[in-house]
């Protein structure tokens, strides 16, 4: 659940305005909301997020308001298949594929939850959410008993469960002027963002305001301060190729889901042929994504950001497909 989220529902509550949360629990095939998606539906006809859009969203947030204007507390589920085929449930689209949607209402008395919701989140702790007919709530790590995603076994016997942080975590090497681009793009797509550097007062990560942290520390020491990081993405985007090479050659064998390198093919060329010959095998480097970014010929930090960006959306979405 984003931050934002939160915090949308708990101005909503404190106001005492009941919100409606839809939450994908379960998405096959070309459906539009994917799991996990998250819509709000306040009381004072306030909007937040999305489902997936389209006709389905429009019906189900119509639904929604009728149902707060009951003042209903039952926890439903909803299927919506994207065809023509089922007879009954269907989206009014035409996508294929299906999503299962639950609706969860919060009135006032859930304050209390969301405020550890929020404190969970900020405090990035290891706490789950998990979603059922009984309602939502927050539970530690330690006392999970079931998976994480959506299992069903009757229409009023079903759970989801989704880590309560889920912002994904970039790190940048380099606070150059690329870095701030960068930056801002990833800061848009949810990202928590970390930026490296070795050079104090450089005026691009002064004005750096999207980023979450800020860490100015010698490269050779990136080895000791970074661990493996299976979910994390690595951009490395220092001020040279020297720093670029201290860098890739610590975090060689870590664990990370996606690390991109920036330089031109020249360069990139001239530091595998040295790692080569230091023995580093090519097997070591070739999970690399370098040059870094998709082939839009970009040239301005603006354009080279967006670039990485959609790479790393690619290869994210390419899990989720």
């Amino acid at each position: 659940m984003k931050l934002t989220t939160v915090k949308f529902i708990l101005q909503k509550l404190q106001a005492d305005i009941p919100t409606m949360l839809l939450q994908v629990v379960q998405s096959k095939s070309s459906s539009p909301g994917r799991q996990g998606f998250q819509m709000l539906i306040a009381n004072d006809g306030q909007l937040f997020g999305s489902i997936g859009g389209g006709i389905m969203e429009h019906k189900l947030v119509e639904f929604s308001k009728k149902k707060l204007a009951e003042k209903e507390t039952t926890v439903e589920l909803k299927f919506q298949y994207h065809d023509k085929i089922h007879t009954t449930q269907q989206s009014g689209m035409i996508c294929s594929g299906h999503q299962v949607i639950a609706f969860f209402p919060f009135y006032k008395k859930d304050i209390g939850l969301f405020q550890k919701i929020e404190q969970s989140i900020e405090f990035r702790q290891s706490d789950y959410l998990s979603f059922s007919p009984k309602g939502l709530s927050i539970i530690s790590k330690e006392k999970l008993t079931t998976p994480i995603g959506f299992y069903q076994k009757t229409k009023t016997d079903w759970s989801y469960l989704e880590k309560v942080n889920q912002q994904k975590v970039i790190h940048i090497f380099g606070g150059g002027h690329v870095s701030l681009a960068l930056s801002e793009v990833m800061h848009f797509l949810g990202f928590y963002i970390k930026i490296y550097d070795d050079r104090e007062n450089i005026n691009t990560l002064e004005e750096n305001i999207f980023c979450q942290e800020k860490h100015i520390i010698s490269y050779d020491s990136i080895g000791t301060q970074l661990e493996n990081c299976p979910n994390d993405y690595v951009v490395i985007m220092t001020f040279g190729y020297r720093p670029d090479k201290v860098v890739v050659k610590q975090l060689l064998g870590k664990e990370f889901f996606y690390i991109g390198m920036m330089g031109s093919k020249a360069k990139i060329k001239t530091l595998l042929a040295e790692l080569e010959m230091e023995g580093f095998s090519k097997a070591s480097y070739a999970h690399i994504f370098t040059p870094i970014g998709l082939e839009i010929f970009s040239k301005t930090p603006q354009e080279i950001a967006i670039s990485i960006a959609a790479e790393i959306i690619r290869e994210t979405n390419k899990v989720i497909l």
